[in-house]
Formats: structure tokens, sequence, C-alpha cells
């Protein structure tokens, strides 16, 4: 990259500062600039890329806003049950209200002005049929929504505690949201030891530590380049992952293996912040590629070590006439309440609904496979507010918690840690509201105060409540995977999924909190049901065609070692005897591979998620043994 030159660059059109003539008289002005791409999300949170010459931009200004430019079909997106085979046309339509940026080719210069090749991107909306049906379409109906009905609410009813707020004098809600990304960086083709890596990480030698070398000059163009798009970087820093690397003859460093993460400011326009997630994705993964390095995004990318998070905050301020800002989640007083009547009411209502939220935030086994025990990922739906109002503190073994700042109310808000690096960010963002909505009409209705919301919020399995569920707790300030056995976290926040078919069961098992998500169209069930399609199929396929064959070249990997002793040997006829159960047809006995992939071609998915578990525990089981006989052979 030429970072000497990137100050001739242009990077980002902010949204709204420049008209039709601005923005075509400033394009113009970087003859570099040669494509256009116009970006839609489908339910999948996959990114078109429309590649279209700038000259065809300028001629055809008009027709990008109004869907008459660019369409694509049913092949380029995931819009099951939507765009069919014999239904596919799907218009798009420019977004002009959120930063369009600029993604510059470093490897493909222009030969006339020596600088990269540009192509403009301009999120867009995905039309079929004359209705909006991608992700962000979802996300801009569902904040609307919401808007609008709380709106109604606090016009309507008197909240206690926010005595201070005059509803009329509100111009407009804030919908204050950002992400942070977590990925592991290597150099490629890398054998990767995972028992060195669970060592490193239960130590903590990696957290916060230096970065060197490629990584740290990636990482720092990284934050730059996002710096220039106008994301505003706030932290880049390496997490609880990865292994020391090492020096070859030549003093460079080899064998790199690092978990990383990078944060940048909130932004008040959810589109903006899921569109800056995409873009900071394309921007880290490019960056770290011209210096030799592969990223993943995945969220579980190596076993028995730390995932890939991308916890996903959401807070709710109030724009006054005056300009002033107040933070509705916030108390009026820091130091005597955790939070208000409506950020109550918020938490709860997404606590309640979360089982119909899981699929759309947790919707692959990848992501399944990281909320497990131990790696600072949730396990169950619980929240945590602190130990008291008046010391604010943060417990990473909870779904969602309340991240507070005495002395800047603004800063009130929750963190939602269960989302990966490829959750779908629109839909997530969509629901953790649409959810929110559902607590917050019940306390403003209520009329209950912030104490008695508090105890509600703070109830035993088996207490009462006229909203959260009789047989459940919601909250702890305990370290839930030390303090609680797996059944008693199962007895008190619920069972999670252990495969993305649970997930969907668990959905269709409280239909009423599906329909709670469904109020007011906004994300409506039509929508939900495509989405949910595209997840059972790429379950299917994943697990058939790609996790038994990996899990397939695991066991191929196993070798006979030479053997000097009995026990050795009984070790290794074992290994071969579990094996076989695992991927070994016989006359009249099928493996538990080949009986998932017929279960999966019958459509009896209940037994083939069962068996998957199955095959999940032997294969550990058997990655174990094989690790303990390798070990007893020198």
């Amino acid at each position: 990259m030429n970072m000497l030159r990137d100050e001739e660059l242009l990077y980002v059109i902010p949204a709204g500062k420049y008209g039709k003539e601005g923005v075509l008289s400033l394009l113009a002005q970087y003859p570099e600039i040669q494509y256009v791409s116009i970006v839609g999300i489908d339910m999948a949170g996959n990114d078109t890329d429309e590649r279209i010459p700038i000259e065809l931009f300028f001629k055809n200004y008009n027709d990008f806003f109004s869907g008459d430019a660019v369409q694509t079909d049913g092949s380029s997106v995931v819009l099951p049950t939507i765009a069919t085979l014999n239904n596919a046309r799907i218009d798009m339509i420019a977004d002009p209200d959120v930063n369009w940026v600029v993604d510059y080719n470093y490897d493909h210069l222009d030969p006339q002005t020596g600088k990269p090749i540009g192509t403009l991107r301009i999120p867009a909306f995905l039309i079929h049929n004359g209705e909006m049906v991608d992700a962000r379409s979802i996300l801009k109906r569902s904040i609307a929504y919401v808007e609008q009905e709380i709106l109604e609410l606090l016009s309507t009813h008197t909240v206690p505690g926010m005595e201070h707020v005059n509803v009329k004098e509100i111009d407009e809600l804030l919908f204050t949201t950002a992400t942070e990304l977590e990925f592991w960086v290597k150099t490629p083709s890398q054998p990767i030891d995972s028992r060195a890596l669970s060592v490193s990480q239960r130590m903590k030698e990696q957290y916060w530590q230096r970065t060197h070398g490629a990584v740290r000059t990636a990482m720092e163009e990284s934050i730059e380049l996002l710096k220039k798009l106008g994301l505003q970087p706030e932290m880049g820093h390496k997490e609880v992952g990865g292994v020391k690397p090492r020096i070859d003859d030549n003093g460079r460093l080899i064998n790199i293996l690092e978990q990383l993460e990078i944060d940048w400011k909130f932004s008040s326009n959810p589109l903006q912040t899921a569109d800056n997630e995409l873009e900071a994705r394309i921007i880290v993964r490019e960056t770290f590629r011209k210096h030799g390095l592969e990223v993943t995004f995945k969220a579980k990318p190596i076993h028995g070590v730390a995932g890939s998070g991308k916890h996903t905050h959401i807070g709710l301020s109030a724009k006054m006439k005056s300009g002033k800002v107040i933070n509705l989640f916030a108390p009026k007083d820091m130091k005597e309440d955790f939070v208000s009547v409506l950020g109550y009411g918020a938490i709860m209502g997404i606590l309640k609904n979360y089982e119909a939220m899981n699929p759309f935030i947790s919707s692959t086994t990848d992501a399944l496979n990281r909320l497990q025990p131990g790696f600072e990922a949730p396990v169950c739906i619980v929240t945590s507010l602190g130990q008291a109002p008046a010391i604010p503190s943060r417990n990473r073994t909870i779904l969602i918690g309340l991240i507070r700042d005495l002395k800047n109310p603004l800063a009130t808000r929750f963190e939602l840690r269960a989302p990966n690096p490829y959750t779908n960010t629109y839909t997530c963002i969509a629901l953790c509201y649409l959810a929110a909505l559902d607590g917050i009409k019940y306390a403003v209705k209520s009329g209950k105060t912030t104490d008695e919301l508090l105890a509600e919020l703070s109830k035993a399995p088996g207490d009462d409540a006229d909203y959260l569920e009789k047989d459940r707790a919601y909250r702890s300030e305990e370290d839930v995977f030390e303090m609680f056995t797996e059944e008693e976290r199962q007895h008190h926040f619920s069972r999670p999924p252990a495969t993305v078919w649970e997930n969907i069961k668990m959905l269709r098992e409280n239909p009423g909190k599906q329909e709670a998500l469904a109020a007011g169209d906004a994300f409506s069930k039509r929508l939900m049901e495509s989405f949910l399609t595209g997840v059972v199929n790429r379950w299917k396929l994943e697990l058939h065609n790609r996790i038994i064959d990996e899990a397939m070249h695991r066991l191929c990997s196993y070798r006979e070692l030479p053997a000097d002793n009995e026990l050795d040997r009984k070790r290794w006829e074992e290994i071969v005897s579990r094996r076989n159960e695992l991927a070994k047809d016989d006359i009249g006995k099928k493996s538990i591979f080949t009986q998932i992939r017929l279960l999966l071609v019958d459509g009896d998915y209940d037994q083939a998620s069962a068996m998957q578990i199955e095959m999940d525990k032997k294969l550990q089981e058997l990655d174990d043994l094989y690790h303990t006989y390798k070990e007893n052979i020198f």
C-alpha cells in the first residue's frame, strides 16, 4: 500500500453533505474512482457487489435511487421463499442517508494518475415485487416503528423517575449502537497446535500484549484506513487467544497465530453502524492480506481455544429541540438506580424474547461452537446489572450486561455478547430493539417504579412475575460458569441449544415470542421464515458436506505409531474401534457419519440433530484419546 499518496485519495462521501450535483462534481475530481458498487444485504448477511463503470453512474444518477438502474436475481442473494426460480428479479435502490465509501484496489493502479483504482460502494435496499426484502430495510423499518411506539407511550403515560424528560420537547430518538470486531490472524498454511493455544489462553499470555512485525503494521494501517473512512477507531489490541511467533534465520517473524480486536465509535444511525462493521471487515481482511497474513472472522476457528465475538451495544437517547441529548436508559440519579424504567423494560424484553431472537443471532454450527463454558462467551440467557448502582461492574459470563459510567450518563447502554463476526448485524440490531420495545411497553404501561421492576428482574425461579416467566431467573451477579453447574444453569436460565436445529425448535416452541418480534410488521413473519429457511438449508449442507468431511480428515490424520508395550497397542486398538464407529460402514451396520447424512436426506432433522451432538462428543473423546496415545510413545 502506498500510504504516501493516501492524502490524495477520496475515501468517504458523508451522508447529506453533498447534493446530486455536489456528488458528481466531487467524483469528477478523482478519475481513479472508476467503478460503482451497489451494496445490498441479503438474509444471510452477504453483501452484493455489482461493479458498474462510473460513467454509467454519471449518466443514470437518478435511476439508482428509483430502482431502475440495477437489478439482480435470486442466484446472487440469499432470499429463500422470496426470490424463487420462477420469480427471481431483485431491484436495487441506493440509500442516500448513509455514508458512501471508496474501496481501493492497491494491486491495480490507474495508468493515468498512478493511483489505485477505486470503487464507490453505495449501500442499497433490495426490492422484490415492490417490497423491500433485505436486511437493511428490516433494520430501517424496525427503528422507525420502535421510535413511533416509544414516543406514543411517553406522550400517553407518566413514567416514574422520568419527570425530567419533557416529551413535547423531544425532536427525535437516537438509537446509539456499536459493534466490536474480534478476529484471528495467522501465517498462511501454518499448522495449528490447539493444545499449546489452550495453555497460552489459560495463562493469559497474549491478552493486551504488544503486537510485533507485520501484525503490528497491518493493525496500524487498518486503524488508519478506518479513520479515513470516518469510523473513528478507538482501540486495537490483542485478545485472549494466541501464541508467541518465532523468528526465522532472516530475522522475520513466522508462525504467527494471534487473536486481535479493533473497535470504533458508536453511531446514532443503526444502519450506519451495520454498514461500518461490514466495511471494517473488508478493510481488515485486505490490509492483513497485503502483509502476507490470513484473517478469519469465523466464530470458532480453532476448537479448544477462544472464539471471536462481535459484542453489540445498544442504547436509546432523546435529542431535544434545544439540542440537548438525554439518555433514556439512564436513571435520573446514577448512584441510586441502575437504569430508568425504559432501561429495565428494554433488558427484560430482550431476556424474555431471546429464545425467538437466538436463531437470527447464532445461526450456524460455528456460532454455537463458540458459546461454550470457559471461553468468555455466553452460555445461557441471563443479565448482570452490577453489584450496586454506585459501583459499576462488569460480568463477562452473562448474555447481555449493563455498561455504565457514573460521570457520563450518556454512556449507559446494554452489551449483547452472543453475536459473532458473521452475525447479520442488521437483523441483530433490529431484533434487539423490537424485543426491547416489548418489554418497554410492559414497563411503562404497568406504572411500576424502578425498584419494582428491579425486583421482578432479580426474581428467583418459581417466583411469580407479571411479565417474566415464573420458572426462570434472569439476573446473576455471580460467575455463571463457576457458581452454577450445567444442571443448575439450565434450571435457572433455560437450556441452551446445542445445534442449529435445536435453536430453530426453541423458536417454534415459543410462538408468542416470535409474535412480539413481528409486531408492526417491521420484521414480518414472512421475512423471518425466509431467514430461518436459509439457516436450516445452510445447516444441512454444512453438516452433510463440510462438518462430516472435516471430521473425516481429522480421523484420517490419526496414525499408528511404533509401540513398545501392551498399553500402547491396546490404546491404538481402541482408537481404531472408535474411529470405525464414527466413519466406517460395514455389512448390516452404518457409521455415525453415514447415519447423519441419511437422516438429513430423509428430513428427519430431530434425529440428525441428536446424532450431531453424539458425533461431536465422540470426536472430542477420540481426540483426547489419541493425544494420550501419542504422549506415551517416545
